[in-house]
């Protein structure tokens, strides 16, 4: 049986603010009521209402929900696409090097582990080659690509990504997982 949940708060972040630094808070009404100015709870913050950030995210809303072109994909699917073919390059790029990596993608955001067996929970991941890791992170930021700087970190694919971008991305990748298996001889 499916069952609905009607949270007393919720709050939301990042992607509201298009890329700058927003969050939003909302709830019932008797709780909303309890927060100032009809309230004595006083709620404040330094980007409160910014206008930067929140046209940011009014804009990134209008292009994340834009009707697409008849024939084309949605702005969704185009992101999961181009993310798709990001991992595909570095899982063909690790196995050029004999390094065996597991990729995980969910939409745009997704993450790789330097492991033998698949990945699918914190211990599987806690047991992932963290050594390897900080190798192939080093050599992809010597190669101008900044990433997260740990493997327990999501990564995520942006609408300014283009073709080029990602093609540099993998064969940068390429070298990486090359200096990777390097340095377990």
């Amino acid at each position: 049986m499916r069952r609905r949940i009607t949270p007393d708060l919720t709050t939301l972040g990042k992607i509201i603010g298009g890329g700058l630094p927003v969050a939003a808070y909302g709830g019932r009404r008797e709780i909303m009521e309890k927060v100032s100015p009809a309230g004595p709870v006083y709620q404040a913050g330094t980007l409160s209402g910014n206008p930067l950030a929140m046209t940011a995210g009014i804009e990134t809303l209008k292009i994340i929900t834009a009707e697409p072109e008849p024939g084309q994909p949605d702005y969704s699917r185009v992101l999961t696409l181009k993310t798709k073919k990001l991992l595909l390059g570095w899982q063909e790029q690790a196995k050029k090097a004999g390094v065996t990596i597991q990729a995980h993608q969910a939409g745009s955001m997704f993450g790789i582990f330097f492991s033998e067996k698949e990945v699918w929970n914190f211990d599987d991941s806690c047991a992932a080659d963290q050594e390897a890791f900080k190798v192939w992170f080093k050599s992809m930021l010597e190669q101008g690509i900044y990433l997260a700087p740990s493997q327990f970190e999501t990564l995520f694919m942006s609408g300014a990504h283009t073709d080029e971008d990602i093609d540099r991305t993998i064969e940068a990748a390429g070298k990486a997982f090359a200096d990777v298996a390097k340095s377990r001889k």
